[in-house]
């Protein structure tokens, strides 16, 4: 076999060299993206988010909110499937937030949540019964009562005065959703909560994408012991809430398609309700009574 011999003064250490700067320049780039990735702060995801929404004049000029749009449910369970159409609201002044998905059906009219700043109500789907999504938030009232649920639509937003609140926030770094590359907010109200509860936020233009709450509920030892124990069940809760379509609307820049999600796992099965939203009203500066807020025999 012939050997070929590089001379050492020929252009093979040229060649080498800017091979090795090469590798330099990526090693460098790569540590630098990952140093940016780390020194992210949460108030530094906040602060950016807020100034997509507008600006601080823009943001706390509007004192009131009412939003209308069209909804579809959607539910999915063991042995039964089926949609249905209606009409959706959101309303807010300050802190107190209303939040109405309508439909003209008698076995399920729909959802409604109300926080009039001191006392959560959540309608029912039939007298003395609530929805698996009432249910849900009747038990963690905080994700309504915190003015996380419903996102940038509300006047509420948790995020517009997290120093007020006394919530602690923490930068759980990026992820993909989809193709999208997003910062992570991992959200504790004041008085703690059970519920696991993350922010997301567009890592381009810092808009709020998605709210998600995580719950598992582990299989308690019944009075029966073991045996009996054995026939109790662990339930896993996900609550997904997506925002997309942010266009301009007055002076503030909000999302035009709310989806929410529940998801609940257990070891008898499992099942999904959706509720997909389209908005196409926003009304600022519209009087709201202070009544429509509890939504309690409503």
């Amino acid at each position: 076999m012939r050997k070929i011999l590089l001379h050492p003064d020929r252009p093979a250490r040229p060649f080498v060299s800017s091979l090795v700067v090469t590798l330099l320049v990526l090693v460098a780039s790569m540590s630098s993206t990952t140093l940016a990735a780390d020194k992210m702060k949460a108030a530094d995801v906040v602060a950016k988010h807020l100034e997509s929404i507008g600006t601080a004049a823009a943001r706390s000029s509007a004192k009131s909110r009412l939003i209308a749009g069209n909804a579809r449910a959607t539910y999915k369970a063991r042995n039964s499937t089926g949609s249905i159409d209606g009409n959706v609201a959101v309303g807010s002044v300050n802190r107190n937030t209303l939040l109405a998905i309508l439909f003209e059906a008698p076995n399920y009219p729909g959802e409604k949540f109300g926080f009039d700043g001191k006392k959560l109500t959540v309608g029912y789907i039939t007298p003395g019964i609530r929805s698996a999504l009432g249910n849900f938030v009747v038990q963690y009232g905080e994700v309504f009562k915190e003015g996380i649920m419903g996102g940038t639509l509300s006047t509420a937003w948790a995020l517009l005065n997290v120093e007020e609140r006394g919530a602690k926030l923490e930068y759980g770094g990026t992820e993909k959703i989809g193709e999208k590359m997003v910062h992570k907010l991992d959200y504790s109200p004041k008085k703690g909560s059970e519920l696991r509860i993350t922010l997301y936020f567009d890592a381009t233009t810092f808009d709020h994408v998605r709210t998600q709450y995580t719950r598992t509920v582990s299989a308690r030892l019944a009075a029966g012991g073991i045996d009996n124990q054995a026939r109790q069940q662990e339930t896993r809760y996900k609550i997904t809430e997506d925002f997309s379509g942010h266009k301009k609307e007055g002076d503030l820049y909000l999302p035009h398609k709310y989806t929410m999600q529940i998801d609940i796992a257990k070891t008898t099965g499992s099942s999904m309700e959706k509720w997909e939203m389209d908005l196409s009203q926003f009304l600022f500066d519209q009087p709201i009574e202070d009544t429509k807020f509890n939504v309690e025999g409503t």
